[in-house]
């Protein structure tokens, strides 16, 4: 076997990165920058310098506030949804469940990977179909999508687990539903709250967007204050919708160190 010099392999790894991102880029339109204008840019930052204090809180409901916390709930209901459904699809997953059956695993897998193929936009475009628009069509896009993505989580720690306390389980006579009991809940149990604390943080900041097509919370607010170039209620927005997720980033940072 030829080895292969280490600067000469960095070298390569260079230039084949060097070409991938030309080959990303060949056939983008990159004629639209001639539009581009500092002047332009420079009085949109200023006037988002100046947010409408006012729109935050009116007592209307439809204020700023009303609507961050209206999305705050859509998504830990979409990912409360999204927690209890994904469990029958992770029995259905683990391989290490069905040691003597191989298809099992693989049709949960498929189901999985077909639940978070799908953004949460689209599956809130569908369910506005469903059930008419407002936050419930957001909680159903949310839990649908939490589905496939905690699903495919939960599946992959089962798996990886220390299968020691389940053979000690089985060493003592107890029976599947014992083990899955006694055994890899206990185990398993912290890892997979810190996963759905994650995801409701990453829950928040898809439902502030699904309000762009209909499905409830601060999107819509937001989609309209950029149709009017309102920058002053955009300015409010952001800054409500980034304070929010820094502070439950730090809540939920918190419950995860208590979890260790």
């Amino acid at each position: 076997m030829v080895k292969i010099n280490p600067n000469v392999k960095k070298l390569l790894y260079i230039i084949g990165f060097i070409l991938l991102i030309w080959f990303c880029s060949y056939d983008l339109d990159w004629s639209s920058l001639s539009y581009f204008s500092w002047g332009s840019f420079a009085s949109i930052l200023k006037s988002m310098m100046s947010p409408e204090w006012s729109f935050f809180y009116n007592g209307s409901g439809e204020d700023v506030l009303s609507l961050m916390i209206m999305t705050v709930c859509i998504a830990f209901v979409g990912t409360a949804i999204g927690t209890v459904l994904c469990l029958p699809f992770v029995l259905l997953s683990s391989k290490n469940l069905w040691k003597k059956n191989k298809l099992i695993p693989r049709i949960g897998k498929f189901i999985l990977d077909a639940l978070r193929s799908f953004p949460e936009l689209v599956y809130a475009i569908i369910f506005i179909r469903v059930v008419g628009p407002g936050p419930f069509a957001g909680v159903l896009a949310i839990g649908v999508h939490q589905i496939g993505m905690l699903g495919k989580l939960f599946t992959e720690e089962m798996e990886k687990m220390d299968e020691m306390p389940v053979e000690a389980c089985h060493a003592v006579g107890a029976n599947g539903l014992q083990t899955l009991f006694y055994a890899r809940i206990p185990q398993l149990l912290p890892i997979y709250t810190s996963l759905i604390l994650n995801h409701f943080e990453i829950g928040v900041r898809s439902a502030s967007t699904l309000g762009l097509v209909g499905a409830g919370g601060i999107g819509a607010m937001l989609i309209f204050a950029i149709q009017g170039r309102r920058w002053g209620r955009i300015s409010i927005v952001l800054l409500t919708i980034i304070v929010t997720v820094f502070l439950l980033d730090m809540l939920t940072g918190y419950i995860r160190k208590k979890l260790r």
